[in-house]
């Protein structure tokens, strides 16, 4: 049986890693390469470093931060913002991501994912869906840049479409439930979940241990993320594993668990 996986998310702006509620009002958190060997050490199955300011400003990603990241862990970190084409990927994995996540350019130009794909394997490319539930009629539509812009496109489609292109994981946020700590949204991760086989990563709104085992079993989640529970220890990632493992979801033991 494979293992569900605990993610936490280091979203990086101006070279810090920050925080806010629904993609605005940003906190300050910490150095990201500090935070990620914390998080190694804690027990993390895998990081996300997520340059979130990289597609608004209309940069790519910013490679030194990333390089220092790579440096002080060595478990899978997945790195997206602002990447652009195969030759941009290309950069980030050279400067140390094992997975690269793609959002606004993808939307721009979905034949980037068969072309990462076919380059790289599809196990390294991640397809990031930032979805909002409609204000008029059923559903969700997918956001860019950053949660700044609707597209006009249905999420769970577009989560289907990415998928036949060639995308190894979804990395699935509710900008709704970001930052809230009310749940994740349930109703958005079935929805995915029942038309994709790839994996989904879900993201957005955990606040309790409680939260992450409903993404798993209610919402066919395959990992789970999460930043501001983490950051500020309101939870350790050894307190959510017991909690997943409680509920008989198969999780690797944190080392202060074992």
């Amino acid at each position: 049986m494979l293992l569900r996986r605990v993610i936490p998310c280091l979203d990086v702006a101006d070279g810090r890693v920050v925080k806010g509620t629904r993609f605005v009002d940003l906190v300050d958190e910490g150095d990201p390469p500090e935070l990620a060997e914390r998080y190694a050490r804690e027990g993390a199955d895998e990081l996300v470093f997520l340059d979130i300011t990289a597609a608004p400003e209309g940069r790519s990603t910013l490679l030194e931060i990333v390089e220092k990241t790579a440096r002080r862990v060595f478990i899978p970190l997945t790195v997206g913002g602002g990447v652009r084409s195969d030759d941009e990927m290309a950069d980030v994995l050279r400067a140390g991501a094992d997975k690269v996540s793609l959002n606004t350019a993808v939307v721009a130009d979905p034949s980037l994912i068969s072309r990462c794909a076919h380059r790289f394997g599809r196990q390294a490319v991640v397809v990031a869906i930032d979805a909002r539930r409609r204000t008029a009629g059923p559903g969700w539509e997918v956001l860019v840049r950053g949660g700044r812009d609707a597209v006009g496109l249905d999420a769970v489609s577009w989560a289907e479409h990415v998928a036949e292109l060639g995308a190894g994981e979804l990395l699935v946020t509710s900008i709704d439930r970001d930052g809230t700590q009310s749940g994740f949204d349930l109703g958005l991760l079935r929805a995915i979940s029942s038309r994709v086989s790839v994996p989904i990563i879900a993201s957005g709104g955990a606040g309790e241990p409680s939260d992450f085992v409903a993404a798993v079993t209610e919402g066919g989640a395959d990992a789970v993320l999460a930043a501001s529970i983490f950051h500020r220890h309101q939870h350790a990632i050894d307190e959510v594993k017991a909690a997943m493992a409680g509920a008989g979801i198969p999780v690797r033991v944190a080392p202060r668990a074992a």
